[in-house]
Protein backbone atom coordinates (compact mmCIF):
# COMPACT_ATOMS: atom_id res chain seq x y z
CA UNK A 1 0.00 0.00 0.00
CA UNK A 2 1.34 3.43 -0.99
CA UNK A 3 0.19 6.31 1.23
CA UNK A 4 0.61 10.06 0.95
CA UNK A 5 1.04 11.56 4.43
CA UNK A 6 0.28 15.18 5.35
CA UNK A 7 1.27 16.89 8.61
CA UNK A 8 0.03 20.42 9.42
CA UNK A 9 -0.68 20.37 13.15
CA UNK A 10 1.37 23.43 14.11
CA UNK A 11 4.23 25.33 12.47
CA UNK A 12 5.74 22.78 10.07
CA UNK A 13 4.28 21.57 6.78
CA UNK A 14 5.31 17.97 6.19
CA UNK A 15 4.53 15.68 3.26
CA UNK A 16 5.79 12.14 2.60
CA UNK A 17 5.00 8.97 0.68
CA UNK A 18 5.33 5.64 2.47
CA UNK A 19 5.01 2.24 0.79
CA UNK A 20 4.26 -0.78 2.97
CA UNK A 21 6.65 -2.90 0.91
CA UNK A 22 9.32 -0.45 -0.25
CA UNK A 23 9.40 1.86 2.78
CA UNK A 24 9.76 5.63 2.67
CA UNK A 25 9.84 6.85 -0.94
CA UNK A 26 9.79 10.61 -0.51
CA UNK A 27 9.79 13.20 2.25
CA UNK A 28 9.76 17.02 2.35
CA UNK A 29 9.33 19.54 5.14
CA UNK A 30 8.87 23.29 5.32
CA UNK A 31 9.47 24.92 8.71
CA UNK A 32 7.85 28.22 9.69
CA UNK A 33 10.36 28.85 12.48
CA UNK A 34 11.89 31.95 10.88
CA UNK A 35 8.45 33.56 10.47
CA UNK A 36 7.30 32.87 14.04
CA UNK A 37 10.68 33.79 15.60
CA UNK A 38 9.83 37.46 15.03
CA UNK A 39 6.93 37.06 17.48
CA UNK A 40 8.67 34.79 19.98
CA UNK A 41 6.26 31.90 19.39
CA UNK A 42 3.71 30.40 17.03
CA UNK A 43 1.00 32.74 15.74
CA UNK A 44 -1.88 30.37 14.81
CA UNK A 45 -3.39 32.48 12.02
CA UNK A 46 -0.03 32.97 10.33
CA UNK A 47 0.67 29.25 10.65
CA UNK A 48 -2.60 28.35 8.93
CA UNK A 49 -2.01 30.75 6.06
CA UNK A 50 1.51 29.47 5.50
CA UNK A 51 0.27 25.87 5.36
CA UNK A 52 -2.14 26.96 2.59
CA UNK A 53 0.76 28.43 0.61
CA UNK A 54 3.21 25.57 1.07
CA UNK A 55 1.17 22.35 1.14
CA UNK A 56 0.39 21.76 -2.53
CA UNK A 57 3.90 22.67 -3.76
CA UNK A 58 5.29 20.16 -1.24
CA UNK A 59 2.86 17.48 -2.44
CA UNK A 60 4.09 18.00 -6.01
CA UNK A 61 7.71 17.91 -4.83
CA UNK A 62 7.25 14.62 -2.96
CA UNK A 63 5.36 12.97 -5.81
CA UNK A 64 8.28 13.82 -8.12
CA UNK A 65 10.84 12.72 -5.53
CA UNK A 66 9.07 9.36 -5.13
CA UNK A 67 8.57 9.00 -8.90
CA UNK A 68 4.88 8.47 -8.17
CA UNK A 69 1.80 9.57 -10.06
CA UNK A 70 -1.44 10.28 -8.17
CA UNK A 71 -3.06 7.20 -9.70
CA UNK A 72 -0.34 5.07 -8.08
CA UNK A 73 -1.36 6.18 -4.60
CA UNK A 74 -3.62 3.91 -2.57
CA UNK A 75 -4.64 6.38 0.16
CA UNK A 76 -4.05 9.74 1.84
CA UNK A 77 -3.30 10.13 5.56
CA UNK A 78 -3.49 13.51 7.28
CA UNK A 79 -3.09 14.75 10.83
CA UNK A 80 -6.54 15.17 12.38
CA UNK A 81 -5.33 16.23 15.86
CA UNK A 82 -4.27 17.23 18.35
CA UNK A 83 -2.96 20.64 17.28
CA UNK A 84 -3.99 24.12 16.19
CA UNK A 85 -7.47 23.88 14.71
CA UNK A 86 -6.81 26.20 11.78
CA UNK A 87 -3.59 24.44 10.85
CA UNK A 88 -5.25 21.03 11.17
CA UNK A 89 -8.11 22.10 8.91
CA UNK A 90 -5.70 23.02 6.11
CA UNK A 91 -4.15 19.55 6.00
CA UNK A 92 -7.39 17.70 6.62
CA UNK A 93 -9.44 19.53 3.98
CA UNK A 94 -6.66 19.32 1.40
CA UNK A 95 -5.98 15.65 2.08
CA UNK A 96 -9.67 14.75 2.05
CA UNK A 97 -10.22 16.68 -1.22
CA UNK A 98 -7.27 15.04 -2.97
CA UNK A 99 -8.40 11.58 -1.88
CA UNK A 100 -11.92 12.28 -3.14
CA UNK A 101 -10.62 13.57 -6.45
CA UNK A 102 -8.32 10.60 -6.91
CA UNK A 103 -10.96 8.09 -5.82
CA UNK A 104 -8.95 6.64 -2.93
CA UNK A 105 -9.60 6.39 0.82
CA UNK A 106 -8.35 8.89 3.38
CA UNK A 107 -7.70 8.58 7.10
CA UNK A 108 -7.20 11.08 9.89
CA UNK A 109 -4.16 10.28 12.04
CA UNK A 110 -3.44 11.12 15.67
CA UNK A 111 -0.40 13.40 15.75
CA UNK A 112 1.14 11.80 18.84
CA UNK A 113 0.59 8.29 17.49
CA UNK A 114 2.63 9.44 14.52
CA UNK A 115 5.44 10.52 16.85
CA UNK A 116 5.18 7.31 18.85
CA UNK A 117 5.56 5.18 15.71
CA UNK A 118 8.30 7.29 14.06
CA UNK A 119 11.07 4.94 15.33
CA UNK A 120 9.43 2.22 13.24
CA UNK A 121 10.89 3.99 10.20
CA UNK A 122 14.42 3.10 11.35
CA UNK A 123 16.37 0.04 10.13
CA UNK A 124 16.14 -1.57 13.59
CA UNK A 125 12.71 -0.69 15.00
CA UNK A 126 11.42 -1.70 18.43
CA UNK A 127 9.09 -4.66 18.82
CA UNK A 128 5.90 -4.62 20.87
CA UNK A 129 5.43 -4.24 23.78
CA UNK A 130 7.46 -1.22 24.97
CA UNK A 131 7.34 1.89 27.12
CA UNK A 132 7.23 5.19 25.21
CA UNK A 133 8.24 8.62 26.44
CA UNK A 134 6.43 11.19 24.30
CA UNK A 135 8.17 14.48 24.93
CA UNK A 136 7.50 17.57 22.83
CA UNK A 137 6.43 21.18 23.06
CA UNK A 138 2.89 20.29 24.04
CA UNK A 139 3.15 16.81 25.56
CA UNK A 140 5.16 14.93 28.15
CA UNK A 141 3.70 11.45 28.63
CA UNK A 142 4.79 7.95 29.55
CA UNK A 143 2.76 5.35 27.69
CA UNK A 144 2.63 1.56 27.82
CA UNK A 145 2.41 0.38 24.21
CA UNK A 146 1.21 -3.19 23.77
CA UNK A 147 0.44 -2.79 20.05
CA UNK A 148 -0.65 -0.08 17.64
CA UNK A 149 -3.69 1.50 19.23
CA UNK A 150 -3.26 -0.37 22.52
CA UNK A 151 -2.02 2.46 24.71
CA UNK A 152 -2.14 2.82 28.48
CA UNK A 153 -1.23 6.20 29.92
CA UNK A 154 1.24 5.68 32.78
CA UNK A 155 2.00 9.31 33.60
CA UNK A 156 1.93 12.81 32.15
CA UNK A 157 2.81 16.39 32.95
CA UNK A 158 0.42 18.08 35.36
CA UNK A 159 1.35 21.53 34.03
CA UNK A 160 4.00 22.58 31.50
CA UNK A 161 5.34 19.98 29.10
CA UNK A 162 9.12 19.61 28.98
CA UNK A 163 9.29 21.35 25.61
CA UNK A 164 7.28 24.29 26.94
CA UNK A 165 9.61 24.53 29.92
CA UNK A 166 12.61 24.65 27.56
CA UNK A 167 11.00 27.45 25.55
CA UNK A 168 10.17 29.49 28.66
CA UNK A 169 13.65 28.99 30.08
CA UNK A 170 15.05 30.22 26.77
CA UNK A 171 13.05 33.44 27.05
CA UNK A 172 14.40 33.99 30.57
CA UNK A 173 17.90 33.68 29.17
CA UNK A 174 17.22 36.01 26.26
CA UNK A 175 17.43 33.27 23.62
CA UNK A 176 15.54 33.19 20.33
CA UNK A 177 12.58 30.98 19.41
CA UNK A 178 12.49 27.98 19.27
CA UNK A 179 14.02 27.76 22.70
CA UNK A 180 14.80 24.07 23.17
CA UNK A 181 17.68 23.75 20.69
CA UNK A 182 19.02 27.14 21.81
CA UNK A 183 19.14 26.09 25.46
CA UNK A 184 20.81 22.79 24.53
CA UNK A 185 23.52 24.56 22.52
CA UNK A 186 24.19 27.03 25.32
CA UNK A 187 24.23 24.23 27.91
CA UNK A 188 27.06 22.48 26.08
CA UNK A 189 29.35 25.35 27.11
CA UNK A 190 28.09 25.60 30.68
CA UNK A 191 29.25 24.26 34.05
CA UNK A 192 26.71 21.60 34.98
CA UNK A 193 27.93 21.46 38.59
CA UNK A 194 27.68 25.14 39.50
CA UNK A 195 23.94 25.05 40.22
CA UNK A 196 21.71 22.26 41.48
CA UNK A 197 18.20 22.73 40.14
CA UNK A 198 15.30 20.66 41.56
CA UNK A 199 14.21 17.37 39.97
CA UNK A 200 10.44 17.86 40.26
CA UNK A 201 8.26 15.04 41.66
CA UNK A 202 11.13 12.54 41.79
CA UNK A 203 11.02 12.40 45.59
CA UNK A 204 7.59 10.77 45.56
CA UNK A 205 6.18 7.66 43.89
CA UNK A 206 4.40 7.80 40.57
CA UNK A 207 5.09 8.60 36.93
CA UNK A 208 3.58 12.07 36.56
CA UNK A 209 5.68 15.14 35.74
CA UNK A 210 5.64 18.80 36.74
CA UNK A 211 7.95 21.43 35.30
CA UNK A 212 6.33 24.68 36.48
CA UNK A 213 8.36 24.74 39.71
CA UNK A 214 11.58 24.19 37.79
CA UNK A 215 10.63 27.08 35.52
CA UNK A 216 10.13 29.33 38.58
CA UNK A 217 13.45 28.20 40.08
CA UNK A 218 15.17 29.10 36.81
CA UNK A 219 13.55 32.54 36.80
CA UNK A 220 14.55 33.25 40.40
CA UNK A 221 18.13 32.08 39.81
CA UNK A 222 18.52 34.26 36.74
CA UNK A 223 17.00 37.29 38.50
CA UNK A 224 19.37 36.91 41.45
CA UNK A 225 22.36 37.00 39.10
CA UNK A 226 21.34 39.97 36.99
CA UNK A 227 23.46 43.11 37.17
CA UNK A 228 21.63 46.21 35.96
CA UNK A 229 19.02 43.88 34.51
CA UNK A 230 21.50 41.86 32.45
CA UNK A 231 22.84 38.31 32.79
CA UNK A 232 26.49 37.64 32.17
CA UNK A 233 27.44 35.15 29.45
CA UNK A 234 28.87 32.63 31.94
CA UNK A 235 25.77 32.84 34.12
CA UNK A 236 23.55 32.21 31.08
CA UNK A 237 25.60 29.18 30.05
CA UNK A 238 25.63 27.71 33.56
CA UNK A 239 21.91 28.25 34.10
CA UNK A 240 21.15 26.60 30.76
CA UNK A 241 23.33 23.63 31.73
CA UNK A 242 21.70 23.28 35.15
CA UNK A 243 18.20 23.55 33.67
CA UNK A 244 18.85 20.97 30.96
CA UNK A 245 20.45 18.63 33.49
CA UNK A 246 17.41 18.86 35.76
CA UNK A 247 14.94 18.11 32.95
CA UNK A 248 17.02 15.25 31.55
CA UNK A 249 17.55 13.59 34.92
CA UNK A 250 13.87 13.96 35.82
CA UNK A 251 12.82 12.27 32.58
CA UNK A 252 15.40 9.50 33.07
CA UNK A 253 14.23 8.77 36.61
CA UNK A 254 10.62 8.48 35.50
CA UNK A 255 11.52 6.31 32.49
CA UNK A 256 13.43 3.92 34.75
CA UNK A 257 10.41 3.66 37.04
CA UNK A 258 8.15 2.95 34.06
CA UNK A 259 10.41 0.14 32.85
CA UNK A 260 10.52 -1.36 36.33
CA UNK A 261 6.75 -1.03 36.77
CA UNK A 262 5.89 -2.70 33.46
CA UNK A 263 8.77 -5.16 33.35
CA UNK A 264 9.39 -4.19 29.72
CA UNK A 265 12.90 -4.09 28.30
CA UNK A 266 12.39 -1.60 25.48
CA UNK A 267 12.09 2.17 25.82
CA UNK A 268 11.06 4.42 22.92
CA UNK A 269 11.51 8.19 23.06
CA UNK A 270 9.66 10.33 20.53
CA UNK A 271 8.74 13.94 19.89
CA UNK A 272 10.84 17.04 19.37
CA UNK A 273 12.68 16.90 22.70
CA UNK A 274 13.78 13.32 21.94
CA UNK A 275 16.36 14.86 19.59
CA UNK A 276 18.16 16.35 22.62
CA UNK A 277 21.55 14.64 22.71
CA UNK A 278 21.97 14.98 26.48
CA UNK A 279 18.66 13.18 26.99
CA UNK A 280 19.64 10.39 24.62
CA UNK A 281 23.00 9.92 26.33
CA UNK A 282 21.45 9.83 29.81
CA UNK A 283 18.77 7.34 28.78
CA UNK A 284 21.36 5.11 27.06
CA UNK A 285 23.20 4.83 30.38
CA UNK A 286 19.97 4.17 32.26
CA UNK A 287 18.69 1.40 29.97
CA UNK A 288 22.02 -0.42 30.14
CA UNK A 289 21.68 -0.61 33.91
CA UNK A 290 18.16 -1.95 33.46
CA UNK A 291 19.28 -4.48 30.81
CA UNK A 292 16.97 -2.75 28.38
CA UNK A 293 17.21 -1.08 24.95
CA UNK A 294 16.58 2.47 23.80
CA UNK A 295 14.97 3.37 20.46
CA UNK A 296 14.42 6.73 18.79
CA UNK A 297 13.97 8.20 15.33
CA UNK A 298 16.63 10.05 13.36
CA UNK A 299 16.57 13.80 14.17
CA UNK A 300 14.48 14.87 11.16
CA UNK A 301 11.73 12.47 12.21
CA UNK A 302 11.70 13.60 15.85
CA UNK A 303 10.06 16.91 15.01
CA UNK A 304 6.76 17.14 13.12
CA UNK A 305 6.99 15.47 9.71
CA UNK A 306 4.89 13.80 7.03
CA UNK A 307 6.72 10.47 7.16
CA UNK A 308 5.38 9.56 10.59
CA UNK A 309 1.82 10.41 9.49
CA UNK A 310 2.15 8.37 6.29
CA UNK A 311 3.47 5.39 8.28
CA UNK A 312 0.85 5.55 11.05
CA UNK A 313 -1.93 6.02 8.51
CA UNK A 314 -0.67 3.10 6.45
CA UNK A 315 -0.86 0.75 9.44
CA UNK A 316 -4.48 1.64 10.12
CA UNK A 317 -5.44 1.53 6.45
CA UNK A 318 -3.93 -1.95 6.17
CA UNK A 319 -6.20 -2.96 9.05
CA UNK A 320 -9.22 -1.79 7.09
CA UNK A 321 -9.79 1.54 8.81
CA UNK A 322 -10.56 4.79 6.97
CA UNK A 323 -12.32 8.10 7.62
CA UNK A 324 -15.67 9.04 6.15
CA UNK A 325 -16.26 12.01 3.84
CA UNK A 326 -16.66 14.49 6.69
CA UNK A 327 -13.68 16.59 7.72
CA UNK A 328 -13.23 16.23 11.46
CA UNK A 329 -10.30 17.74 13.36
CA UNK A 330 -9.76 17.29 17.09
CA UNK A 331 -7.56 19.97 18.76
CA UNK A 332 -7.54 17.93 22.00
CA UNK A 333 -7.48 14.18 21.54
CA UNK A 334 -6.33 11.75 24.27
CA UNK A 335 -4.01 9.11 22.86
CA UNK A 336 -5.48 6.29 24.93
CA UNK A 337 -8.91 6.71 23.27
CA UNK A 338 -7.66 5.40 19.91
CA UNK A 339 -9.03 2.17 18.50
CA UNK A 340 -6.57 -0.77 18.58
CA UNK A 341 -5.78 -2.44 15.28
CA UNK A 342 -3.69 -5.47 16.20
CA UNK A 343 -2.80 -7.72 19.07
CA UNK A 344 0.54 -7.99 20.80
CA UNK A 345 3.28 -9.54 18.71
CA UNK A 346 1.60 -8.86 15.36
CA UNK A 347 3.86 -7.69 12.57
CA UNK A 348 3.71 -4.21 11.07
CA UNK A 349 4.65 -3.19 7.57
Amino acid sequence: MRVLGIETSCDETGVAIYDSEAGLLGDALYSQVAMHAEYGGVVPELASRDHVRKLLPLVKEVLAQADTRPEQLDAVAYTAGPGLIGALMVGASTGRAMALGWGIPAIGVHHMEGHLLAPMLEPQPPAFPFVALLVSGGHTQLVQVDAIGEYTLLGESLDDAAGEAFDKAAKMLGLDYPGGPQVARLAEMGDRKRFRFPRPMTDRPGLDFSFSGLKTFTLNTSNDLRVDGELGDKDRRDIAAAFEEAVVETLAIKCRRALQQTGFKQLVIAGGVSANQRLRDRLELMVKKEWAQLFYARPQFCTDNGAMIAYAGCQRLLAGQQSDLSIQCVPRWPLDTLEPIQRRGADVK
